[in-house]
């Protein structure tokens, strides 16, 4: 998968609030199916068709333990989502600067 494609995957796959949630709980440790399944008012195959979404955006993998399955996460994708972002920074750091400017040019102006 290509770099702009993975971003992609990856996006769409954080777009959904389920998906969120199963990626949190994996952040606390491995998971099977049924434990992702559990704090959701969703059918099973509701559950595991976003687990697929997880898998093909690479942010979850499978292992196979004896008969279990469990889901780890891999957070890979999202240190990629984080370098992206990571080159907007100034943009941000110069509003908050003005904005920090803005608020004791105020401050000081109340002050007089």
């Amino acid at each position: 998968m290509t770099h702009d494609a993975q971003l992609d995957a990856t996006f769409a796959a954080l777009a959904n609030p389920t998906r969120r949630a199963i990626l949190a709980r994996l952040a606390t440790g491995p998971a099977t199916v049924n434990d992702l399944a559990k704090p959701f008012e969703m059918s099973l195959p509701a559950i595991s068709q976003h687990i697929r979404v997880l898998q093909k955006a690479g942010l979850i993998e499978r292992t196979q333990t004896a008969q279990f399955r469990p889901c780890t996460l891999n957070a890979q994708p999202l240190q990629q989502i984080a370098d992206w972002t990571e080159q907007y920074r100034h943009i941000w750091s110069a509003r908050f600067d003005a904005l920090d400017t803005a608020l004791s040019n105020m401050k000081d102006h109340d002050n007089d």
